[in-house]
C-alpha cells in the first residue's frame, strides 16, 4: 500500500502534536515540517528524524497533503499555495478570517481536485459521538447552552475570541441542529487584547432551534461544557472530560429493554422514568488521532471528509455575523 506522504506547517504546540500523530499512523509517511521559527522546525525534526524545510515551496515538492497549524491570518495564503499544487489540505480552525478567502480556497480545491478539511476536533470528542448517536435515534435539540472558557493565552489574539474559542460551539450549533439560522443577538467585549475577549450570543433556527454561547478567554476557571434539551430528552455534554450525560424520558417498557451502561429513576407513580446514561472516552482513544486518520481516509478516496470546507465556511459565515452584530451594539465610551 502506497503511503500518503504528509507534512505539518507551523509546529507551535499543535502542530507538534499533529506532527507526532503523523509519524505513528501507518497510512502515512512524515516527511517533515516548516515553521517560520527555524529553532521549532529543527527541535520537532530531530525528535521526530525528519527533514526541517527552510521553505513552504520545497515542503510542497515533497508532500501529498499537509496539515496547517499556523495563525489564522495565513491559512489563507499558504492553504492556497497548496492546493493550487495539487496538494490535499488540512488546516485548523477558523478556515480563515474572511468569508471571501474561504471560498477562494472551496474553489481552488474543487479546481484541483483536492481534498479539502478544517479542524474543527470536537466534531471527535466522544461527547459529540454520543450525542449524534442520541441523533440518530430520533432526538431533535431545541435548545442548547454552551460556555467555552479558557485562561488569557496570546497565542491567538489574532482573531477575536468568536474565531477563536466560539467558533467551535457555533459549529457544533450547526451540525447538531441543522436548519438555516434566522436571528442572531450577541455582545462581546475587548479587556486585555485589541479584539473581544468575551462574547455571548443567542441563536434562533429556522426550525425554532435556540443556541446560547458564551465563549470567554480571560477566565480563571477552564469550562469546555454544552447542554442541549429536546422533547423528553436532556444531554449534557462535557467536552472537557470526554464524556456525556444522557437523560431520557421513557415509559415501563422501554426500562425493560435498557442499555447495559444505563440507570432508571421512576418518576413516582406515573409509570415513566428517567432513563441515564453515562457515555465517556476509550482509554486508548485520542480526538486528535482520529481526526488525522479521518484526513487521511477522505486523501485516500475511502471516506467523505469529516468537516467540509462549505461547513468549515457556513461556521465562519455565523462567526462573523457574531462579531458584526456585537460590534454594533458596542458602548462608546
Amino acid at each position: 500500500m502506497n503511503k500518503t506522504r504528509v507534512a505539518v506547517v507551523g509546529v507551535g504546540r499543535l502542530g507538534g502534536h499533529h506532527s507526532r500523530w503523523y509519524n505513528k499512523l501507518p497510512a502515512c509517511e512524515l516527511v517533515g515540517v516548516y515553521d517560520t521559527m527555524p529553532e521549532r522546525s529543527e527541535a520537532i525534526a530531530t525528535e521526530l528524524q525528519v527533514k526541517a524545510f527552510d521553505n513552504i515551496e520545497s515542503l510542497l515538492e515533497n508532500v501529498d497533503a499537509l496539515s496547517i497549524v499556523t495563525p489564522t491570518s495565513t491559512h489563507h495564503e499558504v492553504a492556497l499555495q497548496a492546493l493550487e499544487r495539487g496538494k490535499h489540505v488540512l488546516i485548523e480552525k477558523p478556515i480563515t478570517p474572511s468569508v471571501a478567502q474561504a471560498q477562494e480556497l472551496i474553489a481552488a480545491a474543487e479546481k484541483n481536485n483536492c481534498t479539502l478539511t478544517v479542524g474543527h476536533i470536537e466534531r471527535f470528542n466522544p461527547a459529540t459521538l454520543a450525542m449524534k448517536t442520541a441523533q440518530a435515534a430520533g432526538l431533535k435539540p431545541r435548545f442548547i447552552e454552551a460556555h467555552r472558557l479558557a485562561a488569557f493565552n496570546p497565542r491567538a489574539t489574532d482573531v477575536a475570541v468568536i474565531l477563536d474559542l466560539m467558533v467551535h460551539d457555533i459549529d457544533l450549533a450547526l451540525y447538531f441542529v441543522q436548519s438555516e439560522v434566522k436571528a442572531i443577538h450577541a455582545s462581546a467585549v475587548p479587556v486585555i487584547s485589541e479584539f473581544a475577549d468575551i462574547a455571548n450570543v443567542r441563536i434562533e433556527f429556522e426550525n425554532g432551534a435556540v443556541a446560547n454561547l458564551t465563549a470567554s478567554r480571560i477566565s480563571l476557571q477552564a469550562m469546555r461544557k454544552m447542554r442541549i434539551f429536546g422533547i423528553a430528552s436532556y444531554y449534557a455534554l462535557d467536552f472537557a472530560t470526554k464524556t456525556a450525560d444522557l437523560y431520557n424520558l421513557v415509559d415501563g417498557s422501554a426500562v425493560e429493554n435498557k442499555p447495559e451502561n444505563a440507570s432508571v429513576f421512576p418518576l413516582g407513580d406515573s409509570g415513566r422514568s428517567l432513563l441515564h446514561r453515562h457515555e465517556k472516552e476509550p482509554a486508548d482513544d485520542d480526538m486528535l488521532c482520529r481526526e488525522l486518520e479521518a484526513f487521511l481516509r477522505a486523501v485516500a478516496g475511502e471516506a467523505p471528509v469529516a468537516v467540509s470546507g462549505a461547513e468549515a465556511l457556513a461556521a465562519l459565515e455565523v462567526a462573523l455575523e457574531v462579531e458584526r452584530v456585537a460590534q454594533a451594539g458596542r458602548l462608546i465610551d
